[in-house]
């Protein structure tokens, strides 16, 4: 098949990735280029994803650094900008031909200018419901030839519900062949992601001091007036380290080498890629029990899921990850994560939507 690929614009596709979702992005592309399908990735200038057809639009992310996503707030920002750079995917993807255009932008005007595209389209959604995303949807929906909607987890697919209906999950998945696991526990724990609010390093911060084990933070100061408050946090503590975000090949090497991972969320999390990349490193999730994390972690199996908030539960939690066969959570990565499913899944649903019988109207 051929296949278009659109990636958020506010920041390009390359190690390290900004999100779960890009670097989930690349792995995808990756993926089913490897298995035959011609991939072109429509994403911002500087991508770089090994094995697919990168199609720069010359947008220049940084530009468009406004808007960035907020779980707590929208930008009060000139649309029109946003809206210019996705024009341009749309217009590069007009003077090609595929079989299937699948969407993986979190934003409105990439909903919205899909509606013309001759092809068939899927739109995944990495994120929680918002206002201007569900407007854009309902839309395209009552288009002539309507798009698939997929979420990436099935807690996800439940908070989308009341706002319009969902086809299908298409979760992401980890490439388990390619991370390293051990299992034997190691020491300390880790927190990946972005520092901002929705992704909780300043708990994480409390919860290792809470429990008395060091901590190391590796993200990337995606709001900076969080970010500062991350800093001023750690600044003093010896036990705890930040560093800037890393690929995710040095990643992987970390989390093998940690006694847990923290995700503790402040956001109704769409799936959790750490979660899923620690687990299959045999490492257990120590988390809040909010959104797809529910999904992916197995409680008192492969971590732990704590009641959102309770910074002393979570603390307590650390002191029970020696219980935790690290051999489970490898097999539960390879059984249920892995990358491979992911793929075929993806597969069945291009082909779906090329059934007419299958699809909704895509006649």
């Amino acid at each position: 098949m051929r296949l278009a690929l659109i990636a958020p614009l506010v920041a390009p596709i390359r190690e390290p990735n900004c999100g779960g979702a890009q670097s989930f992005l690349a792995d995808l592309a990756t993926g089913l280029a490897n298995r035959g399908h011609e991939v072109d990735v429509f994403a911002a200038a500087q991508s770089e994803i090994d094995g697919a057809n990168v199609v720069d639009v010359g947008v220049d992310a940084s530009t468009l650094q406004g808007f960035l996503y907020r779980a707590d707030a929208s930008p009060h920002i000139d649309p029109a900008p946003f809206t210019a750079a996705y024009a341009r995917v749309f217009d590069a993807l007009g003077e090609r031909s595929y079989d299937v255009v699948h969407n993986h932008a979190f934003d409105a005007p990439a909903i919205r200018g899909a509606t013309d595209i001759a092809a068939p389209v899927i739109h995944t959604l990495h994120l929680p419901p918002k206002g201007a995303v569900v407007h854009a949807l309902r839309v395209a929906s009552k288009a002539p030839r309507p798009p698939l909607i997929a979420t990436v987890s099935p807690t996800q697919a439940d908070a989308w519900r009341p706002f319009l209906d969902i086809d299908m999950v298409l979760r992401p998945g980890v490439n388990t062949d390619r991370i390293p696991w051990s299992a034997t526990p190691g020491s300390g724990v880790i927190f990946a992601g972005r520092f901002s609010p929705e992704k909780g390093a300043l708990d994480a911060i409390a919860i290792a001091r809470r429990a008395g084990v060091s901590l190391e933070l590796y993200g990337d100061g995606y709001d900076d007036a969080y970010a500062q408050r991350v800093l001023e946090a750690a600044d003093g503590q010896p036990n705890v380290r930040v560093h800037p975000a890393v690929p995710r090949e040095t990643l992987w090497r970390a989390l093998a080498g940690a006694a847990a991972v923290l995700c503790p969320v402040h956001w109704d999390e769409p799936f959790g890629l750490v979660a899923a990349e620690a687990q299959s490193c045999g490492t257990p999730v120590v988390a809040y029990r909010r959104g797809g994390l529910q999904d992916i972690v197995i409680d008192g199996v492969t971590g732990f899921l704590i009641e959102p908030d309770d910074v002393d539960a979570a603390a307590a939690g650390l002191g029970h990850v020696t219980e935790i066969d690290r051999n489970r959570c490898r097999t539960h990565a390879e059984k249920h994560l892995d990358l491979e499913a992911v793929l075929d899944a993806h597969e069945r649903a291009y082909r779906a939507i090329l059934t007419p019988a299958l699809a909704k109207s895509h006649a």
